[in-house]
């Protein structure tokens, strides 16, 4: 089976790549959702679980940065440039994981004030809680969209035909 280029890099230098793009950012991503359902339930915005909510997203929207720098200087740029990009399913694989760390971005930048600093702490609350939507949709788009297999819209890897492929 072809692999998309988000399956391929996961799949690559094991366990490195796997733990880096994924393990790390989702354990973290997934902590953050966890904490953010338990504030929105108990509206406890004082306990250890406020630091711990607070202080994963701030990690976790920095780490995306150094992620999302990364996979553009060495995937995205070279694969685009070369013109490599295995079909549609390929693009909205990457382009949905890099763009799920956007709003991860934001709640690490809310929380180290550098924006939404003139908003009441319930506005703030509303932009942490829409941002870990955001990122699980995308997430998941990503993940989905990884996993199929490029060859359903067609791709054939170079060097091979379509007569032998099956």
């Amino acid at each position: 089976m072809n692999m998309t280029h988000y399956m391929e890099l996961l799949a690559t230098n094991q366990p490195w790549n796997l733990l880096i793009f994924m393990a790390i950012p989702i354990v973290l991503a997934e902590t953050l959702a966890i904490t953010e359902l338990y504030l929105l339930s108990t509206r406890n915005y004082t306990g250890w679980v406020h630091g711990l909510n607070r202080m994963v997203g701030i990690t976790v929207g920095l780490y995306f940065i150094g992620v999302i720098i990364y996979l553009l200087k060495t995937a995205v740029w070279p694969i685009t440039q070369a013109g490599e990009w295995r079909t549609i399913i390929d693009v909205v694989a990457v382009g949905s994981y890099l763009i799920g760390g956007l709003p991860l971005i934001y709640i690490a930048f809310q929380e180290l004030g550098w924006v939404n600093t003139l908003a009441t702490d319930e506005t703030k609350r509303h932009a942490h809680a829409i941002c870990v939507a955001l990122f699980l949709i995308f997430g998941h788009i990503a993940m989905i969209a990884g996993m199929l297999d490029p060859a359903l819209l067609g791709y054939v890897p170079e060097g091979m035909s379509e007569v032998h492929q099956h």
